[in-house]
């Protein structure tokens, strides 16, 4: 398992962020930024996210849960995600042909999906898990 990975999930679009950004714009969206962020734990698993706060930011420290987000999408019907994965840091600088690994994903109101990413230094896989 690969234990310390950055991970960041944000929220890419549902009826609550009406115009959301693409996988190349990286959060920037019109609608509120719902973006968390963790790091995989010694099983390579992620057990809790915590909100992402920009270096850029007024200095507002984000008060949203991910329960909070997923309470407000209640009755919107299916969102989209993306996972981004920092292999960059994990594997070192230039010792991977994928700094980041990037999964857009879409889940359906109500659905729970766990997103598997098999890692290599010059390769990786992933699934939708259950």
């Amino acid at each position: 398992p690969a234990k310390g990975v950055k991970v960041k999930l944000e929220l890419l679009s549902s009826n609550l962020v009406p115009s959301a950004a693409t996988p190349h714009h990286h959060g920037h969206t019109s609608g509120p930024s719902r973006i968390f962020e963790s790091q995989t734990d010694e099983d390579g698993r992620i057990k809790a996210w915590l909100p992402y706060s920009s270096p850029t930011s007024s200095g507002e420290v984000p008060v949203y849960t991910l329960e909070d987000v997923l309470d407000e999408l209640t009755g919107t019907g299916a969102s989209q995600w993306v996972l981004r994965f920092d292999t960059g840091a994990y594997f070192g600088e230039g010792k991977t042909f994928f700094p980041e690994v990037t999964v857009v994903f879409r889940v359906e109101e109500g659905q729970h999906y766990h997103v598997p990413l098999l890692l290599a230094p010059y390769s990786y896989s992933t699934y939708r898990g259950s």
